[in-house]
């Protein structure tokens, strides 16, 4: 709700605030820290981004695959980022979920600042911490991360895509920001610093849509409806057609739509990539191309992701990282 007086900021002008900002802060190289080694008391920072190191590849095997192309500090600095995001998401999703309350994540929020500042409580904040000191990273998209699992904590349901569209820059389009930093632009770059950002940004916004149509089923039977709500009513469809999760011609001419424009911020992406660092590239065309693939397995199973999970096979898989690094040397 906006202040009297004060028209309504949609959510893209809200998000795009943040790239201009952090765009600004890569020209000017802004260091958050003196460049320095930190000192952990009992921390052996190779180690530190060893353990990141094999978090990574334990549960983004593909895109750990990609991140050992790049230059080693920049490889380390990614796998750290990787895994704060993991910790923050595992804190809605993980095991212990039940018993988070916002009070949790005002905790692990206080830790962040601590870490941006130098003092990490533990190896992995530590790697974080190291990282966020070499590169021109901006805290904005982190404590943006952890205001998306506080959304997890109490909305079940999302008016509008401009309602879902800042959701899913918490959850997702946030690494995008994260990760530009680390990555780096290419040297011959002709693109301004926020046309890559902007495409960062929709890398991120296209996966997590894609999560949200191929997860439909799994998220009804926990009582969570991520579609527009809008868009739903205007197919003539309802929150009980989603629970029954039968697939009919509404349902799947919805489901076109839906699958149409999560495509369109593919696209978007896709101009971005060619604009990082060389060494950079092939983990994030990876990353585009396979996930893309899950839209298409959508429609192999005919629209049905109430009790089909559209997934890629290993075969696809493994077809997607050579074009991928064809792709990047492009």
């Amino acid at each position: 709700v906006n202040p009297p007086g004060e028209a309504a900021v949609s959510s893209e002008q809200k998000v795009y605030d943040v790239v201009l900002k952090q765009a600004a802060l890569v020209k000017k190289h802004i260091r958050s820290l003196d460049k320095k080694e930190l000192v952990v008391p009992g921390t052996d920072l190779k180690e530190a981004y060893d353990r990141c190191g094999e978090v990574c590849a334990e549960y983004a095997k593909t895109f750990y695959l990609g991140t050992l192309l790049m230059t080693p500090e920049r490889r380390r600095a990614i796998w750290a980022i990787y895994v704060w995001c993991r910790r923050t998401d595992e804190l809605v999703d993980g095991p212990n979920a039940s018993h988070i309350t916002p009070s949790a994540l005002d905790r692990w929020e206080l830790r962040l600042e601590d870490l941006f500042a130098g003092r990490p409580y533990d190896m992995l904040d530590a790697a974080l911490s190291d990282t966020v000191s070499q590169y021109p990273v901006d805290i904005q998209p982190f404590k943006d991360m952890i205001e998306g699992m506080r959304m997890d904590l109490e909305k079940s349901r999302y008016r509008n895509f401009d309602e879902l569209y800042l959701y899913c820059y918490y959850v997702a389009g946030t690494v995008g920001l994260m990760s530009v930093p680390v990555m780096g632009i290419a040297p011959e770059s002709q693109a301004s610093t926020e046309s890559v950002y902007n495409a960062a940004l929709a890398l991120g916004i296209a996966n997590q849509l894609t999560n949200i149509l191929r997860d439909v089923g799994e998220d009804a039977r926990r009582g969570r409806i991520y579609l527009p709500q809008d868009e739903l009513a205007q197919a003539g469809l309802s929150d009980e057609d989603v629970f029954n999760g039968k697939v009919t011609d509404k349902w799947r001419s919805f489901m076109r739509n839906q699958i149409k424009r999560t495509r369109m911020f593919f696209k978007e992406a896709e101009k971005g990539v060619t604009e990082l660092n060389q060494a950079s590239r092939w983990p994030v065309w990876a990353s585009l191309l396979l996930y893309r693939q899950i839209l298409d397995e959508i429609e192999r199973n005919d629209y049905d992701n109430f009790s089909k999970r559209a997934y890629v096979s290993k075969g696809k898989k493994l077809m997607a990282l050579p074009l991928a690094y064809g792709k990047s040397l492009v």
